[in-house]
């Protein structure tokens, strides 16, 4: 017979799991947690975090048991260290590096239009580029409708 001090402890043991089993992913799932997957290692890793805490480990003692064993992955929120940081880092430059780029060839663009057409009205010769350029923007497109006659 079960007293009732061993249903306590085994109702707190099963708590304190539930609360790390949404934060663990099934390494052979991928995209689920231990909690709602059924394979083979997620039931397993449910038992190594309940061994753990029957052993008596604080949470972040089994998180990093689990890590040591099962590698990173197996986090759902891997800790921030130098490496994430690049990474996270290099996505921000690269985006930053892009808007920059795009900005300035826009800038420039509209710059250069606005320089010969203030030339234009002083009455400054424009060169074989700029004429280029200008006939190019003042041209319109060709029409790609085809007429109903033809």
């Amino acid at each position: 017979m079960v007293s009732n001090e061993e249903l306590k402890k085994a109702q707190i043991v099963e708590a304190r799991a539930k609360s790390i089993f949404p934060n663990v992913r099934c390494t052979e799932c991928g995209s689920q947690s231990i909690e709602d997957s059924q394979a083979d290692v997620a039931i397993l890793l449910r038992k190594l975090i309940r061994d753990g805490i029957r052993e008596g480990k604080t949470d972040k003692e089994v998180y990093k048991s689990l890590v040591e064993r099962f590698g990173e992955d197996v986090l759902y929120a891997p800790h921030f260290d130098l490496q994430t940081a690049a990474i996270w880092l290099s996505l921000v430059i690269v985006a930053g590096v892009a808007i920059g780029g795009w900005a300035y060839r826009r800038l420039r663009q509209n710059t250069n239009v606005h320089v010969m057409a203030l030339n234009l009205v002083r009455g400054v010769p424009l060169t074989p580029t700029e004429k280029e350029t200008m006939l190019e923007l003042l041209t319109p497109p060709p029409s790609l409708r085809r007429k109903w006659w033809s």
